[in-house]
């Protein structure tokens, strides 16, 4: 087999021209892995020389293959497809960084030979700010992480000092931010209260700002639209106030909980435009984790004068739904991405499961702050053990019975998800990793009517362990009579609001009755 690319015209022009000018490498290689042809963004990435007669992973300084951690080379001459990887080329004397490259290989044969075309992208800016998001979740999980003893031990200001020594280490360690403002908002005057300043002039950390569209500032502005400002010349902004001497640009953020503003994150810099979108992402994330951090800290000094299980109980009340809505939101872009962008979908799969890790260790730290009575936690595991880290989605488009639903079903174990739609329900399975072991929907929804639901849900799941619940029994469009004729369980009915026993009995039969379920996880 000839490789002829020079005598190829394509609409006019020679296709080495095209191959030439793509932004991507390519390569065509022999079975031995030995370049006989490469382009130029090849050739450019990996020493600018020409590297036909070299071995291929030679070429590219020997990178390690990562997922799915095998040679895609050797895949694609074994199984006549093509073959994808990632490969991490560690930091020489032209990059301080590691690098990183997507792969796909594909075996091209006549009867006298065989060809392995293979093509490069540069993936590295994605790789390290999927890395950078990752790091940042796990930072926020870490705001406020303290052992039961060590929160009983720590007054309310020993707690804002820790939080306030993890906010400043995280945001110069993960962010490179050196200036930042961190404000609280009263909420009964509108003003915002300072919380933490470094680096900002003492004049500015100590002027009065309020909640305000005008005359308070971009921070002042930030808080009363709740959206981020990112300001790229201090010099040209007549909203912007100086925080320091010397400061070109501006990014700040709102602190949002519930969707309502709590605080707000401004950080500075002495560079011009110092600040990307990019950068506004990450602090917006960081600013939701701070939200939640402050939120325990104030439910902690709840603590001291409520008994032990009512703070518990109003911890997971102020997390839950917010997280829930995380995770709704990045199931909807990934449904967008799926099947167009498999980077974004595995990025936005990598959030899914940053927010579910967070969300379990809120939900463990606050079952440990106050261990239950060794009695009644005994009888709890041996009456309740099937429900322990079951997996339950409910669907309702009424905030109290999603939040009803957390309340009850979580201090049993349950690990619960919410959605308010059928269509948000349909894509929380599809997308899922682990499959839910009950789902609990209302009979009407806004889209569409839980038996819908269950036909759909019919289509991706070989078993549908649902219920249907109601209000006051009361069914106009027979959802309930149409879904048993469809196999919902006779007994898996459900009443609002909810009956702690009945909700519980019904749980755990779909469970039992669920061949998906299998043995306690």
């Amino acid at each position: 087999m000839e490789i002829g690319v020079a005598d190829i015209n394509l609409a006019g022009i020679a296709s080495h021209e095209i191959l030439n000018r793509l932004p991507e490498g390519v390569a065509v290689l022999a079975p031995s892995r030995t370049i006989v042809w490469a382009n130029q963004w090849f050739n450019d990435w990996f020493g600018r020389v020409d590297r036909v007669g070299e071995d291929f992973y030679s070429a590219l300084g020997y990178p390690e293959v990562q997922s799915p951690g095998v040679c895609p080379l050797e895949a694609c001459l074994k199984q006549h497809q093509v073959s994808r990887a990632t490969l991490k080329r560690e930091p020489n004397e032209t990059t301080a960084k590691p690098s990183y490259f997507q792969v796909q290989a594909v075996c091209v044969s006549d009867p006298t030979d065989s060809r392995i075309v293979v093509t490069l992208r540069d993936i590295t800016d994605e790789v390290l700010q999927e890395q950078k998001l990752a790091a940042i979740h796990q930072a926020g999980a870490r705001l406020t992480d303290l052992k039961p003893d060590e929160i009983f031990a720590m007054d309310v200001e020993q707690r804002i000092d820790l939080l306030k020594d993890n906010i400043r280490h995280y945001t110069q360690d993960l962010l490179n931010i050196d200036v930042i403002e961190i404000r609280l908002l009263e909420q009964s005057t509108g003003n915002l209260i300072p919380l933490l300043s470094v680096g900002i002039d003492q004049a500015a950390a100590d002027r009065r700002l309020m909640a305000s569209a005008s005359n308070n500032g971009v921070t002042g502005w930030v808080a009363a639209n709740a959206v981020s400002y990112l300001c790229k010349d201090t010099s040209s902004d007549p909203m912007y106030l100086e925080a320091f001497k010397g400061a070109r640009s501006s990014l700040t953020v709102p602190i949002l909980l519930h969707e309502a503003v709590i605080g707000t994150i401004n950080v500075e810099s002495p560079k011009l435009a110092a600040f990307s979108e990019s950068d506004q992402q990450f602090l917006e994330i960081f600013a939701r984790d701070v939200a939640v951090s402050l939120n325990t800290l104030e439910l902690l000094v709840a603590q001291r004068t409520n008994a032990a299980q009512q703070s518990c109980d109003a911890i997971h009340a102020a997390v839950s739904l917010p997280l829930d809505d995380l995770l709704l939101d990045a199931v909807f872009l990934m449904e967008k991405y799926i099947g167009h962008d498999p980077e974004s979908v595995a990025k936005l799969r990598s959030v899914l499961s940053k927010a579910r890790s967070i969300k379990k260790s809120i939900q463990s730290i606050g079952q440990s702050l106050v261990p239950l009575d060794p009695t009644s936690n005994w009888e709890l595991n041996q009456h309740y053990a099937k429900l322990v880290s079951r997996r339950i989605l409910v669907v309702d488009s009424d905030e109290s019975v999603r939040n009803d639903a957390h309340a009850l079903l979580e201090r049993y174990g349950c690990i619960v998800e919410t959605a308010q739609s059928g269509d948000q329900a349909v894509a929380m399975v599809r997308s899922s990793d682990e499959k839910y072991d009950v789902i609990i929907t209302d009979i009407k929804l806004p889209d569409y009517s839980g038996y819908q639901l269950m036909l759909r849900l019919q289509k991706i799941l070989d078993h549908v362990p649902i219920a249907l619940m109601t209000g006051f029994g009361y069914d106009p469009g027979h959802s309930i009579v149409k879904a048993r004729q469809a196999g919902l369980h006779r007994k898996a009915i459900l009443y609002k609001p909810f009956h702690l026993d009945q909700l519980l009995g019904v749980t755990e039969l779909l469970i039992e009755e669920n061949p998906a379920s299998g043995p306690q996880r």
